[in-house]
Formats: C-alpha cells, structure tokens, sequence
C-alpha cells in the first residue's frame, strides 16, 4: 500500500508545485507492481485540501488565449493522474474538501470521510466551472439532480449528506478517517490484486458503455483472469482451506 500525503500547510491547496509532485508520484506509482493500493490524504492535522491556490486566479486574470487557458489547467491539473491509477484508490477526507479538493477526492474510487468533514463546489462563485472533472464524477456518483443542486448552487455539503447522495462510501469519527481508509484498504489487500486492478477496470469502464458491452468486458476480464498464477493459487487455497499467497502475477 502506498500512502500519498497532501502537505501545503495551512489549507492544503494545489499549487503548480503540489500538482506537479502529485502527477509524478501518481506516474511511478502505476508502473510499480508492487503497489497494490493507494491511500490518498491530507497530512496529520490539515484539511484534505481546500482547493486551488490563489495563484491560479490571478494567473487566469492575464490570460490571452484559449491555448494558455489549457497551458494553466493542465500546470494545476492533479485528478486526472489520480483517477488514472490502476490499482484501487481510497481517499480519507479530514475537515474541508473544496473545489478542486472536492474534486481530487472524486478522483479516488473510495471515500472515507469523517463526520464532521465538508464538501464543496463552490467554482462558480470564483467565475468558473469545475474543470478536474466535478461536472462528469459527481452526477455519476449523485445523480443529476443532486449535482445540479451543488454545482450551481455551491452549498456547503455535510459528510452525512454527502453519504446518502453516494459520494462518501463511509463514515469515520473524527481524526479516524485515515484509520478507516487502512481498515478498507486491508480488506481489498486480502484478495487477489490483479483481480482488484480488473474489477476496479470493469466498474470503470462499464459506467460509460451499455450493459450488454458491460458484461462483454466483465467476461472477457474474467476469462484472461483464468490465466494468471493469482487465479490458480486461489482455487489452491479454497480447495486447501487456507489463505491465499497472492503474487500479482
């Protein structure tokens, strides 16, 4: 398991150094076999991340053209990196996810959040739009009414609610979301991690294809699972009543 820490104290924002450290990281990461799970937080006693930088609207006040609009989004973009990753991704959220920080926790594929945690979409009180993919994952999590409601609205959104709508999976006292998130992140270790990759493949992609394409994926991912060491070390285990020694091969 690898633990990715947000560390810009005191709000957590994204700036172009945390963004930049952030694809790197997100990059090695998918090319180590060895990482099985990414936990993704704000460091002990911060916020997730409260969003953009200040920098990043005064930089967007001197732009001249659509191609330095790209330029910029692309210097602070930080999600996409995180939902790229092909293991699973938990985030645990302590205190304020906002704009961007909402945004980044809607990249992970789990949310741990604590009770007292808060979300937000306030983009458009700043003149923008959310632009790290607030507008695709949150409809899709919550549905279009409910993301209607936060995105042109930009209420603060409390962990409870944010748990009924589906955009937090669970709920940690606080100053546990972390502890819950490894608790999580031991449960999928248990099984086998090749077929976390898969599954969490075929969640994905079947999201964006019909269901009869869905369950052409899922079959096909199933049967190429057939051929892996993990495959056959499982039935091994079952038939033997012990627990499995995944290899991720």
């Amino acid at each position: 398991m690898a633990l990715l820490l947000l560390h810009r104290p005191p709000d957590n924002t994204v700036d172009r150094s945390l963004a930049a450290e952030m694809r790197d990281a997100c990059g090695r990461l998918s090319e180590d076999e060895e990482v099985r799970l990414v936990v993704l937080a704000g460091e002990a006693g911060l916020p997730f991340c409260r969003g953009t930088d200040p920098a990043f609207l005064a930089e967007a006040r001197g732009l001249s053209s659509a191609l330095e609009a790209r330029a910029l989004l692309d210097a602070y973009s930080c999600s996409a990196a995180v939902a790229a990753l092909p293991m699973p991704v938990i985030a645990a959220v302590e205190g304020e996810a906002w704009e961007q920080g909402a945004e980044l926790a809607l990249a992970a594929d789990i949310r741990v959040a604590t009770e007292n945690a808060v979300f937000r979409f306030g983009h458009l009180g700043q003149g923008l739009v959310p632009w790290e993919g607030g507008t695709q994952r949150l409809p899709r999590l919550a549905g279009r009414g409910a993301a209607a409601d936060l995105l042109l609205t930009g209420r603060v959104l409390a962990a409870a609610e944010a748990h009924r709508l589906g955009l937090v999976t669970r709920l940690a006292p606080p100053g546990k979301a972390l502890d819950v998130a490894r608790e999580v992140a031991e449960a999928i270790l248990a099984g086998g991690p090749v077929a976390a990759r898969y599954a969490k493949e075929a969640v994905l992609k079947g999201m964006d294809v019909s269901l009869e394409e869905g369950i052409r994926l899922e079959t096909d991912l199933t049967m190429v699972l057939q051929t892996t060491e993990d495959r056959m070390e499982g039935i091994r285990a079952f038939l033997a009543r012990r627990k499995p020694k995944f290899k991720g091969k």
